[in-house]
């Protein structure tokens, strides 16, 4: 493959971290950038950052959707995806693309039509499905998400994912051939475990330094589960006083959450809302586990990040999460939407620290061994070569 040069297109980037997206583009981009490849990222503006920045050979675009402001999600997304065409065809006359790598539907409108006015092979990583996040299609907006979904996918010379579950999940959801699907796992970069952060990082938050902190971060969103950690603090709250939980992350039920706390009178878990690297780096050095009780989740790059820590991690037993946990050697299982689970897997970290630090060091060994950003970026690069030459033959 001699053109190295790829357009890739992603609704969210660093600093605009909505998701696990947003860091999983960045984290290959860099590394696809350290085996040779130009990558051009075209994502969306938002106010304070740069319309162009360039790190060495990685380049990054923002534009501003066509109708920003409008209060439907679904016409912004289309702004957003007519903003990316211009701008992709713009490029398009200075450059020279090898192939399209798209990210979820959220690009897929822009990445369908750049693919057919430049007859240019295009791969898409679809990191999570409308269908798998409500357990089925119901709305008239999960419908329009979904066509959007299959839209793309359907029109992929290749799609990437990043779990066994999610390669079921994609096949039986969108009934695509197979040979079209490759499996390459998230990955993380570890040096971020080595950053040293100032004690006054953490001085706006209730941080109980005679107790065990039990930390937590998503989107404030059903399926990511943190209603099941406010059942468990309610039941632990009498019987555990050394323990409390931090939660960290915004989204559309962050209200929701603190109003509950607030009606149960819990005094030992804290909904802090966004929080920027620095502290999510300090909260991850601070905590003595990690939970995270998804409902669904592809993959649970997040639980990879408290791992890097030396961090003992409970996940729930669904989707992407069971596969990077191996029971009572690299963490511990606990079963979705399911307090007591929880409850009986945390109170084996608590009353044994012993194990707690041993399964903190299997699993830092363990991703260091698997998820590497070089390893992922080297797998992709083989995608890559294999998607050009089969569209030339």
């Amino acid at each position: 493959m001699n053109n190295k040069k790829i357009l890739m297109l992603s609704w969210e980037y660093p600093p605009n971290v909505v998701g696990g997206l947003s860091r999983h583009v960045e984290g290959l981009a860099k590394a696809l950038t350290s085996i040779g490849y130009q990558i051009h990222i075209i994502t969306t503006w938002i106010e304070e950052l740069p319309i162009y920045e360039r790190i060495g050979n990685l380049e990054i675009f923002r534009v501003v959707p066509l109708n920003e402001g409008d209060p439907s999600f679904i016409r912004w997304v289309g702004g957003l995806n007519l903003s990316i065409v211009h701008r992709a065809m713009d490029l398009m006359e200075e450059h020279e693309y090898a192939l399209i790598h798209a990210h979820d539907w959220l690009v897929g409108a822009a990445a369908v039509t750049l693919k057919e006015k430049r007859q240019l092979p295009l791969v898409t990583t679809i990191h999570a499905t409308e269908h798998g996040r409500n357990e089925g299609i119901y709305t008239e907006m999960q419908k329009k998400i979904y066509e959007q979904e299959k839209e793309l996918v359907l029109h992929s010379d290749k799609v990437i994912i990043c779990s066994t579950s999610m390669k079921e999940e994609v096949l039986h959801i969108f009934n695509i051939e197979p040979h079209k699907i490759v499996m390459i796992p998230n990955g993380i970069d570890t040096s971020i475990v080595n950053i040293i952060y100032s004690k006054e990082v953490l001085d706006k938050f209730p941080i109980h330094p005679e107790k065990k902190m039990v930390f937590s971060i998503g989107r404030m969103v059903k399926e990511k589960g943190f209603h099941t950690l406010i059942e468990a603090a309610k039941e632990i709250e009498t019987s555990r006083p050394d323990v409390y939980f931090m939660i960290a992350g915004k989204g559309p039920m962050l209200q929701e959450f603190r109003h509950r706390v607030e009606i149960f009178g819990l005094k030992n878990i804290y909904f802090i809302g966004f929080v920027t690297d620095a502290e999510r780096e300090a909260l991850f050095k601070q905590c003595y586990l990690a939970v995270f009780p998804s409902l669904y989740e592809p993959f649970g790059i997040v639980a990879l990040e408290a791992m890097a820590y030396s961090k003992p991690t409970i996940v729930s037993n669904v989707g992407g999460l069971k596969s990077i946990i191996d029971h009572l050697h690299t963490g511990l299982l606990m079963s979705s939407n399911n307090p007591k689970s929880f409850i009986e897997q945390v109170t084996i970290l608590l009353d044994n620290e012993e194990l707690a630090i041993q399964l903190g060091e299997n699993g830092k060994r363990m991703i260091e061994a698997m998820y590497s950003w070089k390893s992922i970026a080297e797998d992709t690069h083989r995608v890559f070569e294999e998607t050009v030459l089969q569209i030339r033959l």
